[in-house]
C-alpha cells in the first residue's frame, strides 16, 4: 500500500525547497499539485523547479499540457492517482493548489465534464441581459442542492454548476461527494508570521525579475497572443501592464507583490481550515529536522 506526504501551504513559504530536501531523504519522487506548473514555457512565474532541480529527484505532473489546453481538476486527479496509487512507495505531494491536494487527500467525486465555451458564451449572455440573480434562479429550479451551497453572487460556480446539468441532463450536486483513499496520509503544512512571508514574497519577486521574467512573458506574449488566459494570471498580467506600457517596471513588481500577498492569504484561509494538517514554522533554524521527526514514525508504520 503506498503512503502519501502533502507538502502544503501558502506561495513562498519554501516547500519545494523542503521537499527537494526530503525526497533525497527518502529517495521518494515529488508530485506537484500547482495549477500552473503544469503548463510548459511557465516557468519563472510559476516559481516552476529548475533544471538542476528536477535533475536531483523526479518531478511528476510538471511540464504536462500545452499553453493552450485545460487541465481541470478531474484531468489532474486522475493523473495524480496513478502515480500514487501505481507504486508501493511513500510519495511527496507538494503545492499551493488546495483543491488539487483536496481532491486526492479527500477522494473528491468530480463530474468529468470539460469546459463547454459555447454553453458557457450562452449562459454568459444570459447572465448580462438578466443578471446574475435571474441566473442563479436558474440554478435553484434545476439543482435546488447545489444552489443551497452557492452564494447567489458567485458566477464562476453557478455557471459551473448549469454548465454541467446541460451538458450531462443530471444536477451537480448528484455527481459530487467525497470517497478518501484507503492509503495512509499525513499532511504537514508550512505558515510564517505575515511580515516575514511579505519579505520573502518582495524578495521572490525581484529574484523573478533578475532571472529573467520580463524576457518570459515577452515571449509568451508573441508566441501565443495577450488573450491567452494564463497570462492573466499572478505576475504575467502585472508584467504584461509593464510591457504595454500601462505602469513602469518598478510598479509592475509593486503590484505583483501585493497581488501575490493577497493570494497568499486567500491560500492561508484555505489551508487552516483543514483541522488535518500540522503546522511547521518555516522561520524555525531546524526546519528540517523537525519535520523528519514527524515523517520518520509515519514512513516506518507498517
Amino acid at each position: 500500500m503506498p503512503k502519501l506526504i502533502v507538502i502544503c501551504g501558502a506561495t513562498a513559504t519554501g516547500k519545494s525547497g523542503l521537499a527537494l530536501e526530503l525526497a533525497m531523504r527518502l529517495d521518494s519522487a515529488i508530485i506537484s499539485a500547482d495549477s500552473r506548473q503544469v503548463y510548459r514555457e511557465f516557468d519563472i512565474g510559476t516559481a516552476k523547479p529548475s533544471k538542476t532541480e528536477q535533475a536531483l529527484v523526479p518531478h511528476y505532473l510538471i511540464d504536462i499540457c500545452e499553453p493552450r489546453e485545460t487541465m481541470t481538476v478531474a484531468d489532474y486527479q486522475d493523473a495524480a492517482r496513478v502515480l500514487i496509487e501505481g507504486k508501493a512507495s511513500t510519495h511527496l505531494l507538494v503545492g499551493g493548489t488546495g483543491l488539487y491536494i483536496k481532491a486526492i487527500t479527500r477522494g473528491m467525486k468530480i463530474p468529468r465534464v470539460a469546459p463547454n465555451y459555447e454553453l458557457r458564451s450562452h449562459l454568459e449572455s444570459i447572465r448580462e441581459s438578466v443578471g446574475q440573480i435571474q441566473l442563479y434562479g436558474m440554478l435553484e429550479q434545476v439543482d435546488p442542492e447545489a444552489a443551497a451551497k452557492i452564494h447567489p453572487h458567485d458566477i464562476v460556480r453557478t455557471l459551473r454548476a448549469l454548465e454541467v446539468y446541460y451538458i450531462t441532463g443530471v444536477p451537480i450536486s448528484q455527481q459530487q461527494g467525497e470517497n478518501p483513499p484507503d492509503y495512509p496520509i499525513l499532511q504537514l503544512g508550512l505558515d510564517c508570521d505575515r511580515a516575514y512571508l511579505t519579505q520573502r514574497i518582495a524578495q521572490r519577486t525581484e529574484k523573478m525579475v533578475k532571472d529573467g521574467f520580463v524576457e518570459e512573458v515577452d515571449y509568451l506574449c508573441r508566441k501565443f497572443g495577450e488573450d491567452l488566459p494564463l497570462l492573466n494570471t499572478l505576475g504575467y498580467q502585472e508584467i504584461r501592464q509593464y510591457l504595454a506600457g500601462e505602469v513602469d517596471l518598478e510598479k509592475a513588481k509593486e503590484l505583483t507583490a501585493l497581488h501575490t500577498r493577497q493570494f497568499a492569504k486567500r491560500q492561508q484561509t484555505w489551508f487552516r481550515a483543514n483541522p488535518q494538517i500540522e503546522w511547521f514554522d518555516v522561520e524555525n533554524g531546524n526546519l528540517f529536522e523537525q519535520v523528519w521527526q514527524r515523517i520518520e514514525p509515519f514512513i516506518q508504520n507498517v
